[in-house]
């Protein structure tokens, strides 16, 4: 049986026999907490005589009809699909069903907010959760109008992909389950959409708090744009910001794009207990509430969200306007709205150094990912669903637009553009795949590019860069070449469009600087590539491989280059190559070349000289890994300490106010271990000592309190207190982490319990209970578990959703105990795998991932271990 599966084979049948015409969608939204009334009617055209299947989850359906046939629910309804037989030429299907509320952010999601008891709704339906609203053949090639129809209390907000008819008409007598307020029942009526995918239609209801701007579109219209938040988060929604950032991607993607904006108007939500950062609806953009800022958050936050802000838009042409026939091209989706949120970012708004954020966040990702046993293609083989749901990765976002952002170095960006619009003026409103793209872009460029795509994204894997210098007495250089290593699982040698960048040191003292005096752009392609141009100029203090960031490659530098950034990284004029540096020694980090211990130093002795928030947002979590994994074992409290004491001392030093002063105060206070450390931690939070511009916030307050229960100094009785003076959302997941984080048997058990054997957690509270099980300064205190941990997945696997079930497989593996040989994690991996081969391959891939993080961690603290 199916289950809830849909294989390729499936879709691409079911292509073949149907052409779907029209969804008229009615559903009542105040029928009780559990259910919502959902009535679907569905025009298609179907070669005749034939039989398919159309796609419904739902606790109860009441009516099948059928061209005017009753078909019997009991006969035609099974594993989340109604069967069809005796097709017409053209076809009218009606279904009457309860569907159920989701509390896991899939389907339509359904929140009560503890502040005020209101009830909040907002659909999800990527990748093929539509069909738990209602029936409806689910993959992106059919695709459709939609006229969605909604009954729900009077005094909500519904919205929908396309503008409401009208205002909305009051119910007579109609009842009003669903709010705080006795204010009756209304029904909206929306706009019929143009033909758009089922995954990317919405459904969000409640009493948002809603604002209103608007803008004028490249052909003249007037687009209206709606920002909205929960009711209680209003007083913390910058809309003006919002709206700034949206209206400079609009301008900048109309003209890139040569395609006006193609829906009739533009909403943003911001909704509670989201899964992802953001969903690109049409015309209804979804995003994560945390993007609606109670407290102060690093600016690297806030570059965050405009750039969410225009991937989503950038959504709205690339994947709604013209969509990916299947799953397969899901990459190209991603990776384009990535690669161009980004470009739009530095050329659009004052986020300008945006390509050094996504050179330390997004590179990262894909290098790391890209080097796990589970590592695929670009274009990926999605043979169904289950494949798709643990393939929003790495690969699919970040090596995908980092490849892209080399295509258009290889192309130029004027010919990449244009073969970009001709590609939606010749699909708008389709449907295509990959090739179609490169038919554009070998139009406008003159380029074949069937040898590139052969390479770059039919095969796995990522080459190793390293420089090879000599120079004579005088130190001139005398050879120079550029050694590509390609792993031995994925031996494939790739074309490079890169540049050598040489660095001087400018200047004495503090205003020494890193001035780069000589650049030479090339093709790499083979083991070994000279570059002459480099002969007989006199060596520059730092040689730095892959200047500018065009290439999708790790880099290493040669010993003299390497010297000289560890003795003056701050000293560069951009930011640019000193992350490059940094992206360097931390992948030799990563792979045992240099011991752990000396990326502590690294870090610890620059941070406070970085100048970009991403960028320190981002060391500072590798130094938490390296830290918690990396150092060998016998050496890492020592190093821990010494690392959380210099986190102290950086945090007291930091300018007052700045980004900096936040972000090393958070990081000691999640580093803090030794009484005096917490003590620290203790009187920044009590008030006793005050740092200059460094406001104890809500969000911080609840931070510093969770290192102090972690640390055994702090218990129920202060989580308790905390959370009735924040009795909010982010309050009740704030205090289960911090339940969770409590160091005691007990309070693990209960956490464990909570997540994996029960079923009441919502999505939210759920991943906050794992990051705080997982969060203790005594591993063993999780020995327990191993055992347990592995014969909980196959249940896990079939009794949870995919979300959740993704969160606790992930989220509750055992690496904080790598280094333990009681726990023997990759022992217990491999005799799990063994005895599961026919296991679902997407629970699989997730172990093999996890165990290579165990495997990586092992070889990392040997070579700490060697450490001179």
């Amino acid at each position: 049986m199916p289950g809830e599966n849909l294989t390729r084979a499936e879709a691409a049948e079911r292509a073949a026999l149907v052409r779907t015409h029209a969804y008229d969608v009615e559903l009542d939204l105040t029928t009780g907490p559990t259910t919502f009334a959902s009535r679907t009617t569905v025009r298609f055209a179907a070669t005749p005589g034939a039989s398919t299947f159309v796609d419904l989850v739902a606790p109860a359906v009441h009516e099948v009809v059928l061209n005017g046939r009753r078909l019997d629910p009991a006969e035609v309804v099974a594993d989340s699909r109604i069967h069809l037989s005796d097709l017409a030429a053209e076809n009218e299907l009606t279904v009457v069903a309860d569907c159920a509320y989701m509390h896991t952010g899939e389907g339509l999601h359904r929140f009560v907010d503890p502040v005020d008891d209101e009830v909040y709704l907002y659909s999800q339906f990527e990748v093929a959760d539509s069909r738990r609203v209602f029936a409806v053949f689910e993959q992106p090639d059919l695709k459709a109008t939609f006229t969605f129809t909604v009954t729900a209390p009077a005094h909500w907000t519904v919205v929908s992909n396309y503008p409401q008819v009208g205002e909305p008409e009051p119910v007579p007598g109609g009842r009003n389950l669903n709010g705080g307020r006795d204010a009756g029942t209304a029904t909206w009526r929306f706009e019929t959409t143009p033909r758009i995918s089922s995954y990317i239609t919405a459904v969000v209801a409640g009493p948002y708090h809603g604002e209103h701007g608007e803008l004028t579109s490249s052909d003249g219209r007037t687009i209206p744009l709606g920002v909205y938040c929960r009711a209680s988060l209003a007083q913390h929604l910058d809309t003006d910001e919002i709206l700034d950032v949206t209206r400079a991607g609009f301008a900048f993607y109309e003209e890139k794009f040569g395609f006006p904006y193609p829906f009739a108007k533009y909403d943003q939500l911001f909704v509670p207990e989201f899964n992802a950062g953001a969903m690109e609806n049409a015309g209804a953009v979804t995003f994560l509430e945390s993007y609606v800022f109670r407290s102060k958050v690093p600016e690297a936050t806030i570059e965050r969200r405009a750039v969410t802000i225009l991937h989503e838009l950038a959504h709205m042409w690339f994947g709604d306007l013209v969509t990916m026939r299947w799953w397969d091209d899901l990459w190209l989706n991603e990776s384009f709205a990535e690669y161009a949120s980004t470009l739009a970012a530095a050329e659009a708004t004052r986020w300008t150094s945006s390509w050094t954020t996504f050179s330390s966040l997004e590179k990262s990702w894909a290098y790391r990912q890209d080097q796990l046993p589970s590592t695929h293609p670009i274009v990926a083989d999605m043979r169904d669903l289950e494949d798709v749901e643990v393939n929003f990765d790495g690969i699919t976002y970040a090596k995908g637009a980092s490849v892209l952002k080399q295509l258009v170095s290889w192309v130029g960006q004027e010919q990449f553009f244009a073969g970009v619009r001709a590609y939606f003026q010749q699909h708008a409103w389709g449907n295509t795949q990959l090739r179609d793209l490169l038919t554009e872009l070998e139009a406008t460029s003159g380029r074949d590019l069937s040898a590139w795509s052969a390479l770059w994204l039919e095969k796995a894997g990522v080459t190793l860069l390293r420089p090879a210098v000599e120079v004579d007495a005088d130190g001139v250089i005398t050879s120079f070449a550029v050694l590509q290593e390609v792993p031995d699982e994925h031996p494939v040698q790739r074309p490079h469009r890169l540049a050598v960048g040489g660095y001087e040191l400018q200047g004495d003292g503090d205003d020494a600087r890193l001035v780069r005096t000589v650049r030479v752009e090339l093709d790499v392609d083979g083991a070994r590539t000279e570059v002459p141009e480099l002969v007989g100029v006199p060596r520059p203090a730092l040689l730095l491989v892959n200047d500018d960031d065009l290439a999708y490659a790790k880099v290493r530098l040669d010993p003299h280059s390497l010297a000289t950034a560890v003795a003056h990284l701050d000293k560069f004029t951009d930011s640019l190559p000193r992350t490059l540096v940094w992206a360097a020694a931390w992948d030799a980090t990563r792979d045992g070349e240099t011991p752990a211990r000396d990326f502590v130093d690294l870090v610890l002795g620059n941070v406070a000289h970085e100048t970009d928030s991403s960028v320190v947002l981002v060391l500072l979590r590798q130094l938490a890994t390296t830290l918690d994994l990396y150092v060998a074992p016998e050496h890492r409290e020592a190093t821990s300490v010494a690392a959380a004491d210099r986190l102290h001392a950086l945090a007291q030093a930091a300018p007052a106010g700045s980004d900096l002063q936040l972000q090393l105060v958070k990081a000691f206070a999640a580093r803090a271990r030794t009484a005096a450390q917490l003590d620290a931690v203790a009187d920044l939070l009590d008030g006793r000592v005050t740092l200059d511009g460094l406001s104890i916030d809500t969000d911080l307050r609840w931070e510093l309190l969770t290192a102090l229960v972690a640390g055994g100094r702090a218990g129920e009785a202060d989580v308790a207190a905390q959370q009735a003076a924040d009795p909010t959302a982010t309050g009740q997941r704030a205090a289960a982490a911090a339940r969770a984080a409590v160091p005691t048997p007990e309070a693990k058990e209960a956490a464990w319990a909570a997540v994996v054997t029960g079923d009441e957690l919502p999505n939210a509270l759920q991943a906050a209970t794992i990051s705080g099980f997982g969060r203790v300064h005594d591993a063993s205190l999780l020995l327990p578990f191993v055992e347990r941990y592995f014969a909980s997945l196959e249940g896990v696997w079939s009794d949870k959703t995919n979300e959740m079930a993704q969160n606790v497989v992930l989220g509750l593996y055992p690496t904080e105990l790598a280094d333990d040989a009681r726990a023997d994690v990759l022992g217990a991996t491999d005799a799990w795998l063994a005895a599961h081969p026919d296991a679902p391959a997407a629970l699989r891939r997730l172990l093999a991932e996890s165990r290579d993080g165990v495997r990586r961690a092992l070889a990392a603290q040997e070579a700490d271990r060697r450490r001179a």
